[in-house]
């Protein structure tokens, strides 16, 4: 070990392995609760496809464009966001996307034609950028790397758990939502979740603290404890050639190669939340619309499981290794559904959201390695913004695809292809930067 080493260890040895636990049940539910509702305000066009494409009359590929098009504005302006909240703190800039896009969100319910479809789409992505990249971000602010592959997991777990939550609740207002409102189902599903989003951008306002010095339940001596480690594992990471200037990781070709990466590994994910309740449909007549959207969540359970038992065994692992194994996984459950027809398409797509999920939620170990301070803001909403653009490109793709054949076995060859030409990028540059940490891949 080196003396930095030695130091943040000496140091990570005053707290008390409670205090971390604490600070997780503490902050990771709220910034969970976010992100929760972002996935499903992202995923609302896959539940809704149906009785919206049949009211405004859109085909699957103007469904895919509508999709996509939330990231653009999501990605131009993600890097910006990303350094207002190193500069005015998540409380309040995270407060102030939640309720700008939530207001946007229930005003998707008034859209009457497909270019109002796409403005409002647009629109959301603006109001919403930056959300993903600031929590991640924030997360570096209070948990050092060795606690790192726990806390991730959990954070991420929000994201299966988002159609988990999310296609109950969409199923239960296509059918109830006219009754409730007296609107169509979909239109009301608008409403009742933009609402939401609102509620919890108050919650995070009146609860979330900013830094470990701003946690009033915390004690003066863990606080200052916890801060020290933080300072000090800043000060290992300079000491080992990290990047912590804006200008650096903008120029980086390490942080612009694990945005590739994360790029192909995010493709591999919202076709699926975009399209799985409709790829359910195709396989029997007789599955309702409610009923996709239901049987949708039962890969999001299936990832549930795989992250948290990855989580002892990615523990042992160098970063590179603990992301690319699921990775792996991820493109041949993706491969096997290709071929699949009935409940082993169903098992396969199990297969395929269990090894993405995982991968991502290890994935972010690397960024921590090689960026502090404001590369680590700047560098982490880069990384995220380029993996959103396959948000745009995944589902667009994917529509044009189905609507050019007739069905989703083209769109998921070519999306497993993809994951796995970012699997060879990760494990070449990913060994680099776990070097320049210091760390084993």
């Amino acid at each position: 070990m080196s003396d930095a080493t030695d130091s943040v260890a000496a140091v990570g040895a005053t707290v008390d392995p409670r205090t971390w636990r604490r600070v997780a049940w503490r902050i990771i539910p709220l910034i969970g609760a976010a992100y929760v509702m972002s996935y499903v305000d992202r995923a609302n066009l896959g539940y809704v496809a149906e009785p919206m494409s049949r009211d405004l009359r859109i085909t699957s590929a103007q469904l895919g464009l509508a999709a996509g098009l939330f990231f653009i504005g999501y990605v131009l302006v993600e890097v910006p966001s990303n350094l207002m909240l190193r500069r005015f703190g998540a409380r309040k800039w995270i407060t102030r996307i939640l309720v700008s896009w939530g207001a946007v969100t229930a005003a998707t319910a008034a859209v009457n034609s497909p270019a109002a479809l796409y403005a409002v789409r647009i629109l959301l992505g603006f109001a919403e950028a930056g959300l993903g990249a600031g929590i991640l971000f924030y997360l570096t602010l209070w948990f050092p790397r060795r606690h790192q592959a726990w806390a991730l997991t959990g954070f991420f777990l929000m994201i299966p758990l988002s159609s988990i939550v999310g296609s109950p609740l969409a199923a239960g207002l296509l059918t109830w939502g006219e009754g409730l409102l007296g609107i169509s189902g979909w239109r009301a599903l608008f409403v009742i979740e933009g609402a939401l989003t609102v509620l919890i951008g108050i919650l995070i306002f009146t609860l979330l603290p900013d830094r470990p010095r701003d946690a009033r339940w915390l004690s003066e001596r863990d606080r200052l404890a916890v801060e020290q480690v933080l300072v000090a594992e800043v000060d290992e990471q300079r000491a080992h050639g990290a990047l912590t200037g804006i200008a650096q990781a903008l120029r980086s070709g390490r942080v612009w190669a694990l945005a590739v990466v994360f790029f192909a590994m995010v493709f591999g994910l919202y076709p699926l939340a975009f399209f799985l309740p409709t790829m359910v449909a195709t396989l029997s007549a007789h599955v309702s619309t409610a009923d996709s959207a239901l049987l949708a969540a039962i890969p999001s359970a299936a990832a549930i499981v795989a992250m948290i038992a990855w989580v002892p065994v990615a523990g042992r692992m160098g970063p590179v290794r603990a992301t690319a194994v699921p990775m792996a996984v991820g493109a041949f459950g993706l491969l096997c559904a290709t071929f699949a027809h009935g409940g082993l398409f169903i098992v396969a797509v199990c297969v395929s959201a269990a090894g993405i999920y995982t991968a991502m939620s290890q994935f972010f170990r690397l960024p921590a390695i090689g960026l502090a301070g404001a590369a680590a803001a700047s560098g982490i909403a880069v990384i995220n913004s380029v993996s959103n653009l396959s948000g745009f490109a995944g589902p667009y793709i994917t529509g044009a695809i189905k609507t050019a054949t007739g069905s989703f076995t083209y769109a998921l060859l070519t999306i497993a292809l993809i994951m796995t030409g970012g699997l060879v990028i990760l494990c070449t540059t990913g060994r680099y930067v776990s070097r320049i940490g210091g760390q084993s891949a």
